[in-house]
């Protein structure tokens, strides 16, 4: 969650002097307020002289945009095998909702795994307007496969709604040797779900149409292909 601050301390304006017991005082009721602050409180505006506006910490909220920024990109989506620091799941979307005068809907969500995961987010954000009379077609990039619960709410979603023809391309497998982990590949793929892991070829398609790449090609690092073909064979082995 980002840092909001201190909320700022206003003191109205005075052209006379106050005396060294009234400055005492104020100063007294500061200390209290930024001791509040400090334990995630938010100190009432109690004195006169002083005014201290509320610190108001909203939700938890999962970002949606048009573009990923390059060094989160190439941080979040390398498939590594030991994904040390990689807390976040960065979700690029197409959407095709048939014969609609929209077009293709494209965009990314990211999460912390604060809140809501992405994979969630996406159902209840990008099919918002969701018709059930449409048929949609709809692929993911993930930077990383689901957990073994948005596996079982995607799972459930795509049962319900026959009509969404849902493919994931993963660049790493998520604590793919948990076995909940693999009971909820399973479950997507019995549900219809394509699952496979980004090739280098997805990684490149993935950098020019959601990054903010500014024209510049991706340079894939040295073991790209060997990693794909490590992760695609864990998860052939798991839905064979």
């Amino acid at each position: 969650m980002a840092d909001k601050g201190r909320p700022q301390m206003k003191r109205k304006g005075r052209k006379e002097e106050v005396s060294a017991e009234k400055t005492k005082d104020v100063q007294t009721v500061k200390n209290e307020g930024e001791r509040a602050l400090d334990n995630g409180e938010a100190p009432s505006a109690s004195n006169g002289d002083l005014q201290v506006e509320p610190m108001e910490l909203p939700p938890f909220e999962i970002i949606q945009g048009d573009r990923i920024d390059p060094f989160a990109f190439k941080f979040q989506f390398k498939n590594v095998e030991y994904s040390s620091g990689r807390n976040k799941t960065f979700l690029c979307y197409l959407v095709d909702e048939g014969n609609t005068a929209d077009g293709l809907q494209r965009g990314y969500l990211e999460d912390e795994h604060t809140g809501p995961h992405a994979e969630e987010a996406f159902f209840l954000q990008c099919l918002l307007n969701y018709d059930p009379a449409l048929r949609y077609t709809v692929t993911w990039y993930v930077s990383s496969s689901p957990c073994s619960a948005c596996a079982a709410k995607i799972a459930e979603v795509l049962k319900a709604r026959s009509n969404i023809k849902l493919s994931i391309f993963s660049a790493r497998l998520f604590e793919w040797e948990e076995t909940e982990i693999q009971a909820g590949l399973k479950a997507l793929h019995a549900a219809g779900c394509k699952l496979r892991v980004m090739k280098p070829l997805d990684f490149s398609y993935t950098w020019e149409t959601f990054v903010e790449n500014e024209e510049e090609p991706l340079n894939l690092w040295e073991d790209c292909k060997e990693n794909y073909e490590y992760y695609q064979e864990k998860l052939a082995d798991i839905l064979q």
